[in-house]
């Protein structure tokens, strides 16, 4: 295990801004994405898939905490995997991780490009993704300091903004609202409507995608066995207290049907309340664009820890484990990640997969890699708990092995309807994943044979 006194990274990090960093990595999913779920599911069926889904994030951040406390490494999942299966192990979930992390920002930058398209008109969108990948990818190699305050500051603000919304549009809630066509578009429960549920299962992992990348930041944090646990039990509290305040307030506001399948759920449903030339709209909009900015800004933190692990573990060339001479913080690593995402921006109206573009698509990619990691942190954390029973763990996991039990049985089930849904995406996912481990281990076995020559 690296001990992070001795990593090279800077341990400057507090308990509230790493719960800055949690619901940072994830608040963009309350703003955009999740009303997807109401054309599959409708309301209801949504609620009830969002609540199995909180569930299992609940249940996996506990689990996931006692990993993150025993072993507090920038690889996270990498790391714990590795420990617990040997290389294979930590090759897969480290490059499932490496696809969540680094296939999320680019559909995030389109959609902040998009929000400010809303206000200027002749602004192109990928234009201003590109430039917020610039600028962003500029302040993470800054400072772990810098950027992480700035991250709680824009989280604060995004958290600020929803606490607004709901409050704005709760005189115009109705139930009657938020009930009707809620189980698929029909009033009363049927079977017919489990088949939508499940095809709703992403968007509802929307809402809380992410948030385990705290755990990329470990090495960064101050008494990690202390503040890492109170910084992922305040933030999954935080986020599926938004989650179901946004959706039930937004949904009840007037016909859900009309912003079920659209990227701004949230000024639409505050329009329908106060007109569309209220200040509370140009609020929303203008400060909608720090929840966009806060997940955006905080993947970016976490794919460059990750690339940096598994460049530090030899399973990329070492020039991604630099660390810049001054400001200690991965740059070549956050460079590389931001060069993929510009790629997929420019990519964006050219490739098309399974008739969908080429940013629909890498969202699917992202939730696969993040479910697939889920899987194989809840096997490492059963494993560990085998082999190595004296393990010191600061953060035990509470009803073991029920709760890890469920929240790797749901991440199973999850992942299985998302390959099922998504066939051509899946083959792209499994092609992936077989070249990123299969090269990383043979470039860790030549590796290991040039040291011993």
């Amino acid at each position: 295990m690296t001990d992070p006194q001795n990593s090279g990274l800077q341990q400057r990090l507090g308990a509230f801004h790493l719960w800055g960093i949690a619901v940072g990595l994830v608040i963009s999913g309350e703003y955009f994405g999740w009303s997807y779920g109401w054309a599959s599911a409708g309301t209801l069926g949504f609620a009830v898939a969002t609540l199995v889904v909180a569930a299992m994030y609940v249940a996996f951040i506990f689990s996931f905490t006692e990993l993150t406390t025993a072993i507090p490494n920038a690889g996270g999942p990498f790391a714990y995997a590795n420990r617990a299966f040997g290389p294979l192990g930590g090759a897969i979930a480290g490059f499932a991780t490496l696809i969540e992390f680094v296939f999320a920002p680019p559909a995030i930058a389109l959609a902040i490009g998009a929000y400010l398209k809303v206000q200027y008109a002749w602004l192109d969108p990928v234009h201003a993704a590109t430039l917020a990948y610039v600028l962003f990818v500029a302040l993470n190699i800054a400072g772990v300091h810098i950027a992480a305050t700035f991250e709680l500051v824009v989280t604060l603000l995004a958290v600020g903004e929803l606490l607004v919304f709901m409050a704005v549009v709760f005189p115009s809630f109705r139930w009657s609202n938020f009930v009707a066509g809620g189980w698929a578009g029909h009033d009363h429960f049927s079977f017919a409507a489990i088949g939508g549920m499940f095809a709703a299962l992403p968007f509802a992992i929307w809402f809380f995608l992410a948030i385990e990348g705290v755990a990329m930041a470990a090495e960064e944090a101050r008494d990690p066995r202390r503040t890492i646990p109170r910084a992922y039990i305040a933030g999954i509290l935080t986020l599926v207290a938004l989650a179901f305040g946004v959706m039930l307030l937004a949904g009840g506001s007037g016909d859900w049907a009309q912003i079920a399948n659209i990227n701004d759920p949230l000024p639409q449903a505050m329009k329908r309340s106060v007109g569309a030339t209220s200040g509370w709209l140009h609020m929303l909009v203008w400060l909608g664009l720090f929840g966009l900015v806060a997940s955006f800004h905080g993947i970016i933190m976490g794919y460059a820890r990750q690339i940096f692990a598994l460049a530090r573990a030899g399973f990329l060339p070492r020039v991604f484990a630099r660390l810049h001479p001054r400001l200690r913080t991965p740059d070549v690593a956050t460079i590389a990640g931001g060069v993929v995402g510009v790629a997929t921006i420019w990519s964006d109206d050219v490739v098309h997969i399974a008739g969908q573009s080429l940013t629909a698509s890498v969202v699917t990619l992202s939730a696969m890699g993040a479910l697939a990691m889920y899987v194989v942190a809840m096997a490492s954390l059963f494993r560990l708990r085998r082999r190595e029973p004296d393990l010191p763990r600061p953060f035990v996991a509470p009803l073991y092995p029920l709760a890890p039990g469920f929240a790797l049985t749901m991440a199973a089930v999850a992942l299985v309807m998302l390959v099922w849904n998504n066939p051509q995406i899946a083959a792209i996912f499994v092609v992936l994943m077989v070249l990123l481990t299969g090269g990383a281990m043979a470039f860790r076995q030549r590796g290991l044979q040039e040291a011993i020559a």
